[in-house]
């Protein structure tokens, strides 16, 4: 089976191509560095042509309003050209609650590229990933100074991106879902004690100080970013961490 992996040399492209290779399958990585542009369409139809998967993986460069118009437009050359191609399956990667935060542009942006998937045509498949493990350092650092780190105490079940990788690869390798599947880590942690044994581990001094007003996640209510009832991964934050 040919899988055409739109951003397919990035964090998760890299992987679900290693995977799906590994298995039998002609995964191919296309992103700018290979000539394919999701905004410009230029190389999109040679991308696309033949294959059976197209899988995209491509993320918008802000997570602000301009976040709106990256997905509007990369989907819309992404489903026109994979409706050109004769694709019979599109994957996109996506974010647990993403429909339950409406105040984060960025979660509206992921909504509206699921919502283009889902009246595309194209028979689908939407993976929902909760928090990646490995942004753990980038969001510490949004609220960070010399001596302390702000967060606030919003439940995360942060998943590694090689198990996102893996769910990714099986949903690419199997029938169209055309319909959402969500997946998380094993555990459920606040945010700040998430902080805590982060910076503890890795022999930071700083403190954590629990701020219900920072950083991006400060407008999350409950329990959004976690999802109990989904496919659970095997890898646990302290052994990624190791």
């Amino acid at each position: 089976m040919k899988v055409a992996v739109i951003g397919g040399t990035g964090l998760v492209g890299s992987q679900v191509v290693e995977k799906l290779n590994a298995a039998g399958h002609e995964a191919v990585p296309c992103s700018k560095s290979t000539g394919v542009d999701v905004l410009s369409g230029q190389g999109l139809d040679e991308a696309v042509a033949g294959a059976d998967v197209v899988v995209n993986l491509t993320n918008s460069p802000t997570f602000d309003e301009a976040s709106l118009a990256f997905f509007r437009t990369s989907m819309d050359n992404l489903v026109a050209a994979g409706k050109k191609g004769g694709a019979g399956h599109f994957v996109v990667l996506s974010i647990v609650g993403v429909d339950r935060v409406p105040e984060l542009d960025y979660y509206r942006a992921k909504l509206l590229q699921e919502n283009i998937l889902a009246a595309g045509g194209i028979p689908y498949s939407i993976v929902r990933a909760t928090q990646f493990m490995d942004f753990m350092d980038a969001v510490i650092s949004m609220t960070a100074d010399a001596d302390s780190v702000r967060l606030p105490a919003t439940p995360i079940q942060p998943i590694a991106s090689r198990d996102v990788a893996a769910a990714v690869a099986d949903v690419a390798a199997g029938p169209p879902l055309d319909g959402i599947r969500n997946i998380a880590g094993p555990d459920v942690f606040p945010l700040d004690e998430l902080g805590r044994f982060t910076l503890s581990r890795k022999g930071d001094s700083r403190t954590v100080v629990t701020d219900p007003a920072a950083g991006m996640f400060a407008v999350v209510e409950g329990d959004v970013l976690t999802d109990r009832q989904a496919r659970l991964a095997p890898t646990h934050y302290s052994d990624w961490l190791s």
